[in-house]
């Protein structure tokens, strides 16, 4: 099953009548996670106003809180944009300092979405699916064969160690891995050590 995160962290600001909206975007694995990484913002934003915050998992569950803001005005609208973006395994803290100017709900509903968009902007988003990395060692004369023939059968190629032999370290979608296995042993000629790891989930 493939799905879109972000990967690692990012973050944007946005300055609405005065009051500043720091949206902080990051990857989580699942509730403890998310709930660690919303304690870390609260807690280097202690004089904060709110720390609103939603997120979304694979496993299913959702949250999001409108921290004192007035109800659906913040939490429910960062949690929309995460969504509409068809995101999971991640979270968004808003974090607003307080101008004092009042900016009513459909200014908050504004701000809290344009921050979170603007978090996304400059957020590296992945896909993630589930992968195998397959290690084949091949004589010098048989590497570029197979290095074709493992580009043509839709590998990735994640590095490559020159010895006596040439190790070339491959990542393939899970579905794929037998056939590159054959294809590799074809193109090599039955030369080359190929070694898989068990199926993960990863970037591709």
């Amino acid at each position: 099953m493939t799905y879109r995160t972000v990967q690692g962290e990012a973050s944007a600001e946005i300055v609405e009548k005065k009051s500043r909206f720091i949206a902080h975007l990051a990857h989580v694995e699942d509730n403890d996670e998310a709930v660690a990484f919303l304690e870390r913002i609260r807690q280097e934003n202690q004089q904060a106003k709110h720390n609103v915050y939603a997120y979304l998992l694979r496993s299913g569950r959702t949250r999001y809180s409108d921290d004192g803001e007035p109800a659906q005005t913040s939490g429910l609208p960062t949690f929309q944009v995460l969504e509409h973006a068809h995101l999971a395994d991640i979270i968004c803290v808003t974090t607003r300092y307080f101008g004092g100017v009042l900016l009513g709900t459909g200014g908050l509903v504004r701000a809290y979405t344009q921050a979170a968009q603007a978090a996304l902007a400059v957020a590296h988003v992945v896909s993630i699916s589930t992968c195998v990395d397959v290690s084949v060692t091949v004589p010098y004369p048989e590497y570029d064969a197979v290095l074709r023939r493992a580009q043509d059968a839709g590998a990735k190629v994640m590095g490559s160690t020159y010895t006596d032999t040439v190790q070339l370290d491959l990542r393939i979608l899970a579905e794929d891995a037998d056939r590159l296995v054959r294809v590799l042993t074809e193109a090599s000629r039955g030369q080359a050590l190929i070694t898989a790891t068990k199926p993960f989930d990863a970037a591709f």
